[in-house]
């Protein structure tokens, strides 16, 4: 098997919710003020970082989305038309050289959700990143904050530190051994919350899911990042030993289904987004046991977030027909496995 931590967490984001003094929370917010706050935020935020500004108003409906399918907005935050914004960095790189993404979105559930996301495992690099920029902010914008319940959100359940801290898993052997609710229970217990590929509510589509901590009040920000790592430790374990139990059970069968989805993505004319995401699962259950073999495990979450419907519309000047979206995907597939898989 490949390194369990590599083949197993996807990616890191850290998230703070921040909210303007003086002004009322965004669901009883006038338009007005709405867009006073984007103006505040924008200026100050370029000031300190080379972002670009995305008004909910401006863009399509495919960038909207693509945007969501990168994580970058939410869904809620596409559908302010009113007064909704988003300032992005997709390009920042630090001096150690690991490239992330900042996001700020601009009233969605807050003022303020301030993002940071990186490939791979890494709280505590994506927490500085971000806690940087956040200080910055502060200089010379006033969030709302009190001296007890730390600073204000427009939920209860982010309020004191304002800190999310999450993790994407891949999580094919606890979810074909079926001992994902067991999984979800015992994290609850332990104050954390493990939801689908796009958060609350949403499902987890192959084989991904998130965990997060749920509480915000009470607790500082080290600790909150130490429980979430400490947890995540423990599902890479528990994924560890369910991927062997896994390969005991059907080692001929999950072989010959790994390798059979990759013949079919290197070699398809066409191909929906529904069935490329359940091959390309199955291309990443190969690689993370050891049937295939791949430069960067990494490049094969990208690949997924670059063929997805909305990403895809990307590189075609009018709106594209949804068979020359499949033609595109399946393309781009096959060129972008021929890069990463070594056979």
């Amino acid at each position: 098997m490949v390194n369990n931590i590599e083949s197993t967490v996807a990616s890191t984001r850290v998230r703070l919710a921040r909210n303007l003094a003086g002004y009322n929370f965004p669901n009883r917010l006038s338009p007005a003020s709405g867009k006073e706050i984007v103006r505040i935020v924008s200026e100050e935020a370029i000031r300190l970082h080379p972002f670009n500004l995305y008004s909910m108003d401006e863009i399509s409906e495919n960038v909207a989305q693509a945007l969501c399918d990168d994580h970058l907005i939410s869904a809620d935050l596409a559908a302010n038309r009113a007064c909704g914004a988003a300032l992005i960095d997709e390009k920042d790189e630090g001096v150690d050289g690991l490239r992330g993404k900042y996001s700020i979105m601009i009233n969605e559930e807050d003022h303020l959700r301030e993002q940071y996301i990186i490939r791979g495992f890494n709280l505590m690099l994506a927490y500085c990143r971000l806690s940087t920029l956040d200080d910055e902010l502060s200089k010379n914008i006033r969030f709302a904050f009190d001296k007890k319940l730390g600073y204000l959100t427009a939920c209860p359940t982010n309020l004191g530190t304002g800190l999310r801290a999450s993790v994407m898993l891949f999580l094919p052997g606890l979810t074909r051994t079926k001992n994902m609710e067991t999984v979800a229970r015992i994290m609850s217990g332990l104050g954390h919350t493990v939801r689908g590929v796009f958060g609350e509510g949403s499902a987890a589509d192959g084989y991904m899911y998130q965990i997060s901590n749920e509480v915000t009040l009470g607790v500082d920000e080290d600790y909150i990042l130490t429980e979430v790592q400490r947890a995540v430790l423990e599902i890479v374990k528990l994924e560890t030993l369910a991927r062997e139990n896994m390969l005991d059970a059907d080692f001929d069968g999950i072989k010959d289904e790994c390798l059979r989805a990759f013949g079919i993505l290197t070699n398809c004319y066409k191909i929906s987004f529904d069935e490329f995401q359940r091959l390309i699962s199955a291309v990443k259950l190969g690689a993370a046991v050891g049937f295939l073999s791949v430069k960067n495990f990494s490049a094969l979450d990208e690949l997924v977030s670059e063929l997805r419907p909305a990403n895809v519309g990307l590189n075609f000047e009018a709106p594209p027909t949804p068979g020359e979206r499949d033609k595109r995907r399946a393309a781009e597939c096959r060129a972008a496995l021929k890069k990463i898989v070594r056979r």
